[in-house]
């Protein structure tokens, strides 16, 4: 079992949340466009996705602009290119998924946690024989996201009392859970550690 020593997880850490200047209406949209987390992933030192959750999904390459129409030019169902496209948005995300874990496990350890990979800047850092990795614009502050997962993994270590993977397997729905009430559409939507805690046990109340 790969367990996350409380000598890891008791860091010191300031607040998490930067204060951004109130800013025009017609910037705001731009705004969370650059701010907004493209993905976080959780991976083993084998290659296993055990959490994965996107909230902008990844460019599929297509052969024309039309989904709806084959190779030869006759029409496709609409539900099958509905159903064409969503199999290639998967697979698509697998391959990332790969990828990554490739990048995060095979860096040495003397470079930094950051890693460019496409138009994404990839944030990770190791617990014993895990991996979680956010992908952000490359624009994006690289240690207020190094952070963001040391507080994920303390919210983690709060809830089941010293985690260990198999936790996360077997409780992969309460992980979701407690990843939803901080992270909401690819934004921070809460960093208070009790406030977040509180709402999944209130949740678990109303199953």
């Amino acid at each position: 079992f790969f367990f996350f020593h409380t000598c890891i997880l008791h860091q010191p850490r300031n607040q998490y949340a930067a204060k951004i200047k109130a800013t025009p209406s017609h910037e705001s949209d731009r705004i969370k466009s650059i701010i907004m987390i493209r993905f976080f992933l959780l991976q083993n030192r084998q290659g296993k996705t055990r959490l994965s959750k996107w909230y902008v999904p990844p460019p599929t390459n297509t052969s024309n602009n039309n989904p709806s129409s084959s190779s030869n030019g006759s029409q496709i169902p609409y539900q099958n290119a509905s159903y064409t496209t969503t199999n290639q948005t998967e697979a698509e995300k697998v391959r990332i998924e790969s990828e990554v874990h490739r990048l995060v496990t095979s860096r040495d350890k003397k470079y930094t946690n950051f890693i460019e990979y496409n138009n994404y800047k990839l944030i990770y850092r190791r617990y014993a024989g895990l991996f979680f990795t956010i992908a952000v614009d490359v624009a994006d502050n690289e240690l207020s996201y190094l952070e963001s997962i040391h507080l994920f993994v303390e919210l983690l270590d709060s809830y089941f009392a010293n985690v260990c993977e198999l936790d996360i397997v077997f409780n992969f729905n309460k992980v979701y859970s407690i990843l939803d009430e901080y992270m909401l559409a690819g934004e921070i939507e809460e960093t208070s550690k009790r406030e977040i805690l509180d709402r999944v046990k209130f949740l678990e109340k109303l199953e």
